[in-house]
């Protein structure tokens, strides 16, 4: 027995009536202005720690959030409703419902958007790590998270260190 009191732990199952309990949440990429998601995170739920599981929306004319690649954490789609644009390294292909996107890391670069007039519904998850480095090539930038400690940096100022070769 110890001492130390453990939190209470979050239910296993949460019911599709609970949803609308839920204050959806809105964020944006601050890197982008087009960016607007709305959604619910479905793994904080459940009190998941290390996969992130979220069902999202984005409306007609806005984009996820800016076409990024990820150095240490898997990420993954799945689309539910709606039609999307998804950008897969240099290439931009349509997609749809039961249409699944997976980024093993080191990933591709990715970015989904919505040019259409209906709303883009669908799952996005993940792992989340202690730490993630994910770059914003086009941009030339580079995000290093640390807990919950976000840093962007200019890639082009990065100073690589070398210990020597033995």
């Amino acid at each position: 027995m110890t001492s130390k009191q453990e939190a209470p732990r979050k239910p296993v199952l949460f019911r599709a009536a609970d949803h609308a309990q839920l204050k959806e949440q809105t964020q944006s990429h601050p890197l982008n202005p087009n960016s607007l998601l709305r959604g619910i995170s479905l793994s904080e739920q459940v009190g998941l720690q290390r996969l992130g599981f979220h069902l999202l929306r984005i409306p007609p004319g806005k984009e996820s959030f800016i076409f990024h690649l990820h150095q240490s954490e898997e990420e993954f789609l799945y689309i539910l409703s709606g039609r999307g644009i998804a950008e897969l390294g240099e290439e931009s292909v349509e997609v749809g419902p039961g249409d699944f996107m997976g980024f093993p890391t080191p990933s591709v670069g990715h970015h989904l958007r919505n040019p259409f007039q209906e709303e883009l519904v669908y799952i996005s998850g993940g792992e989340r790590r202690q730490v993630e480095v994910a770059d914003f090539p086009r941009l030339g930038k580079r995000l290093v998270r640390f807990g919950t400690q976000v840093s962007i940096f200019d890639v082009a100022a990065v100073q690589n260190l070398s210990f020597g070769e033995e």
